[in-house]
């Protein structure tokens, strides 16, 4: 499909050139014309296209195949965004990269093998607020990530929208748009490395199974799901005779979308063929160590879609726990990546 708008400054409306417009998660952009116009070739599937300009914060929306055409971006400064987050939070951490970069780069990038050969290169525009109040860290940056992900093979763009960790619950959540950009490899041989990083990264990831789930192929593809239920102040495993059927499978003719609603709101995924990296089960002891085990939370009544390229929605009504969040930004893949036959 040909995803087709403009791109303005939300108070003047005049246009915006040279604006970056990519599709999140994915190898594919586009820059736009003198008169803040686009177009973006985009295979099938489901996307968040976002725009980012220097000096303004990014937008995004979604576009599918039935909402691509005629799509108008206003953009908003940056310097606003920043003032409203300094308002809520306390003043910005003057040495935060001293006092917290370590920590913040541990729930961001990750402690995986992959995020020992990952480094952000701009970390000047990286700005760190503390809320003795809340007891809050967030973390906000002026201008996109600067990302080099070396054991993928990778160079990622990454607006970070916001990074905040609450120490009261120790929950780390942050929300951005990464782009990501193919590294040029010195040598085959460093062309063929990439190559099998990146298979064993996407082997039983978020993006391995939703395209499973999507292609009703779960348990060739090494996938088990079961309900998770509390009995007794007990988790129990409730296994499922018909995987699809427990979850109300339901794939659109005409958009070629997926919808599932599982019957119950906790939803375990078991990944048989690997095991947990060590480093997770010396952080987990009381998880299991013979597969690696992931949750999902869906909201009441609230169903998540799934697209053909593995791109779910909404977002913010899944909750992941589990495994996949030991997987952060060094181990993560573009949408159009694809495994070998």
């Amino acid at each position: 499909m040909t995803v087709i708008g403009k791109v303005w400054d939300s108070e003047t409306k005049a246009p915006l050139t040279n604006a970056s417009v990519f599709a999140e998660h994915t190898t594919l952009g586009t820059v736009t014309d003198k008169e803040g116009n686009f177009s973006l070739v985009l295979p099938e599937g489901g996307y968040d296209l976002i725009v980012t300009y220097t000096g303004y914060a990014a937008a995004n929306r979604r576009v599918t195949v039935a909402d691509h055409s005629n799509l108008v971006f206003e953009m908003k400064l940056q310097d606003k965004v920043m003032q409203e987050v300094a308002v809520v939070a306390t003043g910005e951490v003057k040495d935060g990269w001293e006092k917290y970069g370590s920590f913040f780069l541990e729930q961001f990038i990750g402690k995986t093998t992959n995020s020992n050969n990952c480094s952000i290169l701009n970390k000047d525009v990286v700005h760190f607020y503390f809320s003795k109040r809340k007891n809050r860290l967030k973390v906000m940056a002026t201008e996109p990530l600067l990302i080099e992900n070396k054991a993928l093979g990778y160079q990622l763009k990454y607006s970070l929208d916001s990074f905040t960790h609450e120490y009261n619950s120790q929950v780390s959540i942050y929300t951005g748009y990464p782009f990501f950009e193919e590294m040029k490899p010195e040598s085959d041989g460093q062309a063929q490395q990439w190559k099998e990083a990146r298979e064993r990264a996407y082997k039983g990831s978020t993006l391995h199974f939703m395209r499973s789930f999507y292609q009703r192929n779960l348990q060739q593809e090494g996938f088990e799901i079961q309900f998770v239920v509390t009995i007794n102040g007990k988790d129990s495993a409730l296994k499922l005779k018909n995987y699809y059927d427990a979850v109300n499978f339901q794939l659109d003719d005409s958009s070629k979308t997926l919808r599932i609603l599982p019957n119950q709101k906790s939803l375990g995924v078991i990944y048989n063929p690997e095991k947990p990296a060590d480093g997770y089960l010396k952080e987990n002891e009381e998880e299991p160590s013979a597969f690696q085990f992931s949750t999902l939370q869906f909201q009441a009544g609230q169903p998540v879609h799934i697209e053909s390229n593995g791109y779910y929605y909404e977002q913010n009504d899944l909750t992941i726990n589990g495994y996949w969040t030991w997987d952060k930004v060094a181990d993560a893949l573009p949408y159009d990546f694809m495994p070998s036959p």
